[in-house]
C-alpha cells in the first residue's frame, strides 16, 4: 500500500492538473474517518453523517484551490466539517419548524434509537450526556475529548478565544459529571 503523502505534498500535487484527482483521493482518504467521526458526534444519525460528509468533500473540491495554508489543512478541515454538521442542524430545525432544543431531544432520541444502544454501558451514557450540553459546549467537549484538538487548534476551528474554550471546556466537564452521577 502507499503511504500517503504530507499535506503539503499533497496540496502541491492538487494545484497541478495532472495529480489533483489523485491527490484529492488521498486526502479523502487520509482524513475521511477522523472528519466522520467529528461529523458523527455533532449530528448523531449514521447516514445523515454520512451525508454531511459527503458535502464536505463537495465543499473541499471546490474550494481546496483557494486554501492559502494559513493554517493546517487539517484545521481548515475540520473547521468545514464543523460548519456543515451545524448548517444540517439548523436545517432539519428550519424543516421541522422546531427550536433548536427540540432538535437536540431529536439527536437524543436518535442515539436511543441506535440498534447498538445500551444505556447500561458508560460510552453510551456519556454520549447521552454530551448530548443535554449546549452546542458550542458539545463541540468543545467532543474536540477535546475525542479529537485531542490542542485549544489553541480548536480556536481556529471555532473562530474563537481559547480562554472561552478552556470554560466552555471546564463547563461541559461539570455538566457530564453531574449527568453522569445523576442517571
Amino acid at each position: 500500500m502507499a503511504t500517503i503523502a504530507d499535506d503539503k505534498e499533497l496540496l502541491l500535487q492538487f494545484k497541478a492538473p495532472s495529480t489533483k484527482e489523485a491527490a484529492f483521493t488521498q486526502i479523502v482518504r487520509k482524513y475521511q474517518e477522523k472528519l466522520y467521526w467529528h461529523i458523527r458526534r455533532i449530528v448523531v444519525d449514521h447516514d445523515d453523517a454520512n451525508d454531511v460528509l459527503q458535502n464536505v468533500c463537495i465543499k473541499v473540491w471546490k474550494s481546496l484551490d483557494n486554501f492559502r495554508e494559513d493554517s493546517q489543512l487539517y484545521t481548515w478541515l475540520y473547521r468545514i466539517a464543523t460548519n456543515e454538521s451545524l448548517t444540517f442542524l439548523e436545517q432539519q430545525k428550519k424543516r421541522a419548524g422546531v427550536s433548536f432544543s427540540d432538535v437536540e431531544t431529536g439527536l437524543s432520541n436518535k442515539l436511543k434509537a441506535d440498534r447498538y444502544f445500551d444505556p447500561g454501558k458508560l460510552e453510551w451514557k456519556l454520549q447521552l450526556a454530551i448530548q443535554t450540553l449546549p452546542e458550542k459546549q458539545r463541540l468543545v467537549f467532543n474536540l477535546r475529548y475525542y479529537d485531542e484538538m490542542p485549544y489553541e487548534e480548536m480556536s481556529r476551528v471555532l473562530e474563537t478565544s481559547e480562554g472561552a474554550l478552556k470554560a466552555s471546556y471546564h463547563h461541559a466537564v461539570k455538566k457530564i459529571e453531574e449527568f453522569m452521577l445523576n442517571h
